[in-house]
């Protein structure tokens, strides 16, 4: 393993040829300051991802402050991810190739100085093209954070490098739109969602500083070109697939959607073609060595991660959702709800080493049978509770959930690794972070057009029990039938019109005239007064909470499908020892 405590060489380091250490004996001589280079690359892993996420609690404030439509603002979230995945295979295999320390203070080099012209837009499109590039340099790095660890740990603290990596990726999922919301609330300097993107640069300027000097350089051991093809088919077959699934639903799904969500699975099945010929000819460089998909764990790990991933975002954004804008939740308010979440998640990741020597595989078993009871646990509640919700009844539930993330997130990446040499750190790093984040787009489009389709089935059955107390109340009021009539089919209206748009949050026009025509009735101040009281104060907010609630419940099958999934698919993972998943991987 070629060694520097400088700065990145300026010519491609020599390979790593260190021979894969025996770790079930402990023979690997431990890598100085090994703990501080953890913190340095999680802090990017924790970074990159807070970044996909964050930005959906600050929509509002952007669009207010840049006067941006709700689909620019979509854009400004999706295109981060989009880039982020197309990146991922050839960022791995570049840190293999010309240094994965290099490629590492470079991409954190990017993503900094993106953040700061995210932070500093003044316009959606330049919002949008700083988000661009901010995605493109993390999808450079974030691979290199899963190699270095992979060349840095050995032995028995090689699973613990990877418990920490695996709750710094779970951790991340949960608290970007908590922590956004807190930073938009404290406004600091007068920044608002400004800060959101600000927040890296301290982070990445440390990181920066102490990575030049702390981080060991290695890279792979032979095959020293980049496989320009391959780089190429699979950039493209990622953004025909995951470009549709990011922006789709918010253009209705045009023909041009459909036909580029078609072609990606044959564009990456050609990718897949490409690399099997380039893996059997000696003279070439494969992107991506079939030869990994030889290893059992890797190929059914790989489905457990992709499935995994199809649940937990999405679950977050259903429940951001149905909190702030079913519930009238603040963003800080919803994000206090989740903290037991990732509570667990921290817990369960720093207990999973414990668990996995007792029952090695079988812990991801545990894991999503623990996340499905959470996830049973959530819909009981809200069956429960109704209308009358209040965040902390979901702590329980969530708690049981997060332990059982905590079991899945840790051990996961490890059984995927077993067997890979270091010298496929990097590609089987690319794939292992494009495959979370394929299953992310897919299961955020899958529960956006579900919810969506929920929400807007349900709002009949969600007015039909609050049209009865509302009936009354109007009547109490004084107002006569006809008038009565007329008031309830413009509520009616106007409910039934917000929940078939898309921007849940904006108001319809038919709400606006029910509101002004309330307010111009011929009746005295006092009637008038009542009838405002009891459409918008009383059955408007009921009739909203009775939709979230039932709708949050159904979109619950999805996650119970996709945990029940996961459970299975762990059964057809290699029966490993406990001991010898303790040690890592080679």
């Amino acid at each position: 393993m070629s060694v520097s405590t400088g700065p990145g060489p300026t010519r491609p380091p020599a390979p790593d040829t260190a021979p894969a250490p025996d770790a079930a004996q402990g023979q690997a001589p431990p890598v100085p300051g090994r703990w501080l280079i953890l913190v340095i690359v999680l802090s990017a892993v924790f970074m990159q991802l807070l970044d996909t996420t964050i930005t959906i609690v600050a929509i509002p404030s952007i669009q207010a402050d840049l006067g941006a439509s709700f689909a620019d603002v979509q854009l400004v979230v999706a295109v981060y991810a989009l880039a982020f995945a197309c990146m991922l295979i050839t960022g791995g295999r570049l840190g293999d190739i010309y240094g994965r320390k290099r490629m590492f203070l470079i991409g954190m080099l990017g993503f900094t100085c993106a953040s700061v012209m995210c932070g500093a837009a003044t316009s959606a499109d330049f919002l949008v093209l700083s988000r661009v590039l901010q995605g493109l340099f993390s999808g450079l790095m974030f691979p290199q954070v899963l190699s270095i660890i992979q060349v840095t740990f050995f032995g028995r603290e090689k699973p613990k490098a990877l418990a920490f990596y695996g709750a710094s990726i779970g951790l991340a999922t949960v608290l970007g739109p908590v922590l956004g919301g807190w930073l938009i609330e404290l406004d600091i300097a007068g920044s608002d969602w400004r800060s959101i993107f600000y927040v890296n640069v301290p982070i990445g300027l440390l990181a920066l500083g102490l990575g030049a000097a702390r981080l060991r350089e290695s890279s792979a051991e032979t095959r020293t070109r980049l496989d320009v093809t391959g780089a190429l088919i699979v950039t493209a077959g990622l953004f025909l697939l995951i470009l549709p699934l990011v922006v789709g639903r918010e253009h209705d799904w045009p023909a041009w959607s459909l036909a580029m969500l078609a072609a990606g699975p044959f564009v990456l099945a050609w990718f897949a073609w490409v690399e099997r010929r380039r893996t059997a000819d000696p003279d070439a460089s494969p992107l991506v060595p079939v030869t990994l998909f030889k290893e059992r764990s890797f190929t059914v790990g790989l489905l457990i991660s992709l499935v995994f991933f199809t649940g937990i975002p999405s679950f977050f954004m259903t429940l951001f959702i149905t909190l702030q804008i079913g519930f009238a939740y603040s963003a800080v308010s919803a994000g206090a709800v989740t903290l037991a979440f990732a509570l667990l998640i921290a817990i369960g990741s720093a207990r999973s080493n414990v668990v996995v020597r007792k029952l090695g595989t079988w812990t991801l078993a545990l894991g999503t049978a623990l996340l499905v009871t959470g996830m049973g646990g959530v819909i009981l509640t809200l069956h429960w509770a109704g209308t009358d919700l209040r965040g902390w009844y979901l702590v329980p539930a969530l708690m049981v959930g997060g332990a059982g993330t905590g079991l899945v997130v840790a051990p996961i990446t490890g059984i995927i690794l077993e067997g890979i040499r270091s010298g496929d750190a990097g590609s089987a790093s690319g794939v292992i972070a494009t495959t979370q984040q394929v299953g992310i787009a897919v299961g955020i489009a899958v529960i956006g057009i579900l919810f969506a389709n929920l929400i807007a089935g349900n709002a009949g059955d969600s007015l039909a029990t609050v049209e009865p107390r509302l009936r009354q109340d109007l009547a109490a009021a004084g107002l006569p039938p006809e008038r009565s009539e007329q008031v309830v089919a413009g509520f009616e209206t106007c409910f039934e019109d917000r929940t078939n748009q898309k921007d849940l949050t904006a108001v319809p026009p038919s709400c606006e005239r029910v509101e002004r025509e309330a307010e111009q009735l011929p009746l005295p101040p006092e009637v008038t007064e009542q009838v405002r009281t009891a459409v918008l104060v009383e059955a408007a907010p009921e009739a909203r909470k009775e939709n979230f609630s039932r709708s949050f419940q159904g979109a619950l099958g999805w996650q119970l499908g996709v945990f029940t999934l996961c459970f299975l698919l762990v059964l057809a993972l290699p029966k490993v020892k406990p001991a010898r998943i303790t040690p890592g991987g080679a």
